[in-house]
Parts: structure tokens; sequence; C-alpha cells
């Protein structure tokens, strides 16, 4: 902490003066809803410091009307303030924002001439481009690290500098000779006269901020990964080094985000998946196209089966179409525009006459959905119609950004096109939330997070429709979100092309988020394919379309779900549900008939008959994850009983043979969650 503020905090008692002016006042609203007032031209740390000395020592920024602005920001405007702690989604960014600036100087000081490009936050820390003649390696790494803190215990000032872009570009061409920022001004910011710079020492940055107000928040840090990376994304441009790294305010956080870490490899799911013989991916087959193995493809089915059943008792109707289509489907749609950087080229055909044709492998599944609603003519009463299928896409990732199951270039989405009456909306989005609720209370994520995820009206152009149009889609969304009492925040341009979304973000069993299932609201595609019913006024109206997928993709959620539980699925998904152990060849037999009489009952069980000691087929079949041990011996051959064994929690008694099986059913149709 620097010693200027630590002396504001150490000796400030805040009070108002009683004979100022009232105009010399200006109101603050916190979240809380209380309304307090402050002397024209406060800062966050001065409002900070009138509610508690702690606040004032943990702020990092402050929100006013939903913008960040830095901690020191003068205030002169009434208006609603949020304090930024490193425990907000905020105040994370701006942290990690801040150390990648704390990086580049570490890294300039101790490597002259290193020249940089972009160095963002991300969802977990930051990372810097770099241009250097140098090779970073990992024991550079730890050297940078070292000279990070020492940069933070000077605690020195982070400064925030305006100037106009010709002076910009003069200052980054003369005094730090660095031709990426000058890029960046004489093209990105063409358009913006006034351009801010942060300064800290004798390092200096273009950046529109904002940032911590010293570098002395910094108090823990962790470069990760050092990888290549191409200027501005575009692989026909300059390579550079990818510096990673993450940075906490206490060095307890830093060790509680490693232990995190190692628990993450223990789950990664393209460990336990090969494993637990679940799924493989083949350079033969493709990079991003993953294959089931029987065990796999067990999950896979339970949970089609699930849904299924589900979608049925709710009216969906099934559908089936091709893996391909003509590519004019798609640039009807938009999506062949909208996804065109992602998407497999084309695949050109040539008829017995010399006609040519083109086709993609088909980035999605809706604009089949609409041929399939338009293939007759509509009454009102027919409407919702609901139509689901589990569809396979195809994305033409980039394989840098590939991750097994949950990023792959051939996955299945659980997708449902429900076309409907204006009227009928709101209960048709309330009813896809309720079953994507279930879905996720179902499979164990209790904690989920919503995001509205609406357009950006800055950035119309990106859109189809129009604003009225967008307008009440946004209201439908906002509205079966309050009626069905959800919590959720709102990200302004997180919506797609056709329209506004409700995003489901469920949280892991160690704190990691994960973006599942999605609603969304289409007044855009009707008009495209023009659809339409025929209303009880006899004239012909449009329906409105939601999109819905409460897995998302199959891959990705069962990637996730495997994460989640650590392999440790419940009973009704695990793929061997029982293993049978006989203790002895004589036993073979009745073994034997133990397990047709459970497959004939429709559990999955295998029998071990190999000739190895019990405590090690127990070890093995605990590595495996398998939900029961059936133990027979002779005590058990006699009495006609089985021994029972539960994974990770031991003996659980004696059972005939009967009552073994009504237990294992009774639990499989509950889907019970014992992990």
């Amino acid at each position: 902490m620097q010693p200027l503020l630590r002396q504001r905090i150490e000796t400030t008692s805040y009070k108002m003066s009683d004979n100022q002016e009232q105009k010399a006042f200006i109101a603050i609203t916190l979240p809380d809803g209380s309304i307090r007032s402050f002397p024209y031209g406060s800062t966050g740390l001065d409002i900070a410091l009138s509610i508690g000395r702690k606040l004032a020592q943990d702020a990092l920024a402050i929100t006013f009307e939903g913008k960040a602005l830095e901690l020191d920001t003068p205030l002169t405007e009434s208006g609603h303030m949020e304090i930024l702690t490193f425990d907000s989604p905020e105040g994370k960014e701006i942290f990690w924002h801040s150390s990648s600036h704390l990086m580049a100087q570490a890294i300039e000081e101790l490597f002259a001439g290193t020249r940089f490009g972009a160095g963002p936050a991300i969802e977990q820390g930051f990372y810097y481009d770099i241009a250097s003649d140098h090779r970073f390696r990992e024991e550079d790494l730890r050297a940078i690290e070292l000279r990070m803190i020492e940069i933070s215990k000077r605690e020195s000032q982070i400064n925030r500098r305006e100037m106009s872009r010709e002076e910009a570009i003069e200052f980054f061409k003369t005094v730090r000779n660095d031709p990426y920022k000058v890029e960046i001004l004489e093209d990105t910011l063409k358009n913006t006269p006034v351009v801010s710079l942060y300064e800290q020492e004798n390092f200096t940055d273009l950046c529109s901020g904002p940032h911590l107000h010293s570098t002395s928040k910094i108090k823990a840090v962790q470069l990760t990964n050092i990888s290549t990376s191409y200027w501005r994304g575009d692989s026909s441009r300059e390579s550079m080094q990818r510096i990673y790294g993450i940075t906490f305010p206490s060095e307890k956080l830093l060790k509680e985000h490693t232990a995190r870490v190692e628990e993450a490899k223990r789950r990664d799911h393209r460990k336990l998946g090969a494993e637990l013989e679940l799924f493989m991916l083949s350079p033969e087959i493709g990079s991003g196209l993953p294959v089931w193995l029987p065990k796999g493809a067990i999950i896979r089915n339970e949970l089609e089966t699930f849904l299924k059943e589900e979608q049925r008792k709710r009216g969906y109707l099934p559908v089936y179409t091709p893996h391909i289509g003509n590519i004019e489907l798609y640039k009807r749609s938009g999506h062949y525009p909208y996804y065109s950087d992602s998407q497999f080229p084309p695949l050109t055909y040539h008829d017995e006459n010399g006609k040519q044709e083109q086709y993609l492998l088909k980035p999605m599944n809706c604009p089949h959905h609409h041929l399939i609603y338009n293939v007759k003519l509509r009454s009102y009463r027919d409407l919702p119609i609901r139509l689901a299928e589990f569809g396979t896409v195809y994305r033409h990732e980039q394989s840098g950004e590939l991750n097994g199951l949950v990023r792959a270039r051939g996955f299945t989405q659980d997708d449902s096109h429900i076309y409907c009456r204006p009227d009928q909306l709101v209960d048709e989005i309330c009813n896809a939330i309720d079953l994507t609720q279930h879905v996720f209370a179902t499979l164990g994520f209790s904690d989920v997070q919503t995001r509205l995820s609406m357009h950006d009206p800055l950035n119309q152009e990106k859109y189809g429709g129009t604003p009225e149009v967008w307008e009440q889609a946004e209201k439908d969304v906002t509205e079966a979100a309050n009626r069905m009492g959800i919590n959720y925040v709102i990200g302004i341009g997180e919506a797609s092309f056709y329209g506004p979304k409700i995003d489901f973000i469920v949280r892991d069993a160690i704190g990691r988020k994960w973006q599942l299932g999605t609603v969304q609201v289409d007044y855009v595609m009707p008009e495209r394919f023009d659809l339409s019913y025929i209303g009880s006024d006899s004239q012909k109206h449009r329906p409105i379309v939601i999109h819905r997928a409460p897995f998302g993709s199959m891959e990705r959620f069962i990637g996730v779900l495997i994460e989640h539980t650590a392999g440790n699925f419940p009973l009704w998904l695990a793929p061997v549900q029982a293993i049978i152990m006989p203790l002895g060849e004589e036993i073979h037999a009745y073994a034997k008939s133990i397990h047709e009489k459970l497959l004939h009952s429709g559990i999955r069980a295998e029998l071990d008959l190999r000739n190895e000691k019990i405590g090690k087929k127990i070890r093995e079949a605990e590595i495996g994850k398998l939900p029961y041990m059936i133990i027979i011996g002779q005590k058990e051959l006699e009495s006609g009983q089985l021994s029972l064994r539960r994974h990770r929690t031991g003996d659980e008694g004696l059972f005939t043979t009967d009552s073994l099986i009504d237990k294992l059913k009774k639990e499989i149709a509950a889907k019970t969650l014992i992990l």
C-alpha cells in the first residue's frame, strides 16, 4: 500500500461539513439502496472510508452509473455507485489487467528492447503478447515473477494520462519505439480524438483502463505458461510470444488457487475419459472429432433418453435432419456469413448436367427446423409446435482452442425450436426455463447463474431485425425471467445475431463456471423464412421462434459432468452399475446366474472371474469408479445372500438377489445423486 494511501486510511475519519451549501453535495446510491450525501468531487476511496477502513483497504475501483472508474476519480454528479473488490468479477478483471501492465514493466526492466502487443485480463488471470529477440523459457518466468513482486513492494502509483491521438502516435514512435501501439492508434482508434495512457514509474502503456491506483495491491504472482500467438490474431502477421499469469491480493488466495488447479488436473475429463474408457480423440479421425467408446456411449444414451422422456411429457415432437445442407439455406438464415470464420469450407458438387451446387457441413440445426415448420400451412390452433432433435453440427474451431469434449469441431446439440403465437411466448419461455432447471437439478448442478444476454444498441449492424423488434424480444425474456423468480445478470453485447438469450452458467464442484443451457427468443428467422400461421381472423401472422437447448451440446455437457463428478457418476448414468466378484472357482456358476438375473432386470452388471485376490479386485473397481461391488463367498453361496459394497463408502450389508435388484432399480429410477 502506498504511504500516502495508508496514511489516509489510518487517519481519516470521514465527516461532512455542516455549513456547506446543498449544491456542493452529490447523492450517492449504494448497492443496498441506501442514499448518502458526499461533497462534490469525492472519490470512491473517500466513500469507502466513510463506510469502513477494511472496505477502503480492499477497494480496487468503483462502478458509477454502470461504468468502471479508478478509485481516485472525483465524482461530480449524483448516481449509483458500487465499490469493487477482488471478490467481484469486475474487480478481478481490473486487478488482472493492471497485473498484465505490471508484468510488462518487469519484462521491460529485465529484457530491454521488448515491445508489447495486447495484454488483456482473461477469465483466470491475464496474458501479454510480446515481441522480443529473446526466447522466453520457464526460468525466465521465475525471474519475471520476482521482479513483479519487487515493483509491487515499491508501491508505485498508477496514473492515467490523456492526450490527443496525434500526440500519442508521436509518443509511441519516438519515446516508446512501439510500432504495435502506433498501429492501434492509426487503425483501431483512428476515430478517437483523445486517448488514455497509464504510467507506473518509467513504464507507459496505451490503455482505456480503468486500473488499480497502485502496484502495491498485487501481493502474489504466478506466471503459468508461454505460447505462440500472432499479432492481432492474424496468422499472416508477426509471430509473438504470449506469457500467461495470474495474481492475487494475498499469498493465501494464491495457495487456494494452486490447490484448485491441481484438483482440476485430477478431474480433467480428457484424462478421466481415457482412464475410464469413455471416449477417444484420434488424429487419424481428425482433431476435435471425439469418438464415443461403449462406456461413454452408455452415458450419452442415458442422458438422451432422460431428456427425450421429459420432452415427450411436455409435448415435443421428434425430428431428424441431415448432416449437410445446401449453402443457400445457411445464407438465407444468416448463419453462413455470421459463422463463416468457424465453418468448414463448402463442398462443391457438379451434377450430371454440369450444374454446380455447394453444400456445408451443418453449422446449425435451426434452418432445417424452420423448413419442417413450413412443410404445410399452420393454424393458430396448431401452435405451439415444439420440434426437438439431437442434431450433430460442425464448426472448424482453431486447433489451439480445441479442448477434448468441451470444445470440439463436431458435436451434438439437444436442439429444439418452439413456434408459438405472441400470447403464448412468455409461457413457453418459462416452460423452457423450467425444463433446463430440472435437467441441472437432476444432474447435481445446484449453483446456477443466469445471464440475460442482450444486444448492444450501439452496434446495431451486428444484428438482424429492427431496434423495435429487439426491444420487444428483450422485454419478453426479462418478463419470463422475472416470472420464474430467477436471479440474473445482464450481458450487453452477448446476444445472438437473431435474438436475446437466457444463458445458464453452472458452477462445478471446484468452483469453475461453465456455460451450458440456453433459451433464445427469435423474431428474425420467421421473417427470413416467411414463417406464418392463419390466425383467428383468417389472416396470416408471424410465429415467434424459441431456440432451446438444456444440455447445450452433449459433448460439452458430458465433459463438464465428468469433471464435476470426477468420474463418479450416479448409478443411473454409470456405464457399469455393479460388478460381481466370486471368491473361488467353485462359486463361478452361482455368480453367473446372479449376473444373468441382473442383466435381465435391466441392470448393467459385469462379472469378474479372474483368479485374483479379492483385495486387488476391489481396488481396481474403486479406481474404475464402479458404484457397487457384489462379493460372493462360500458363506453367501450357502445362505443365498450377497455381500454388497458401495464405491468410496464400503460395506452395505447382506441382500438376497431379489432385494438387491429392488434396491438398485429404485435408486436408478429415482436418479439418486450419490456420487
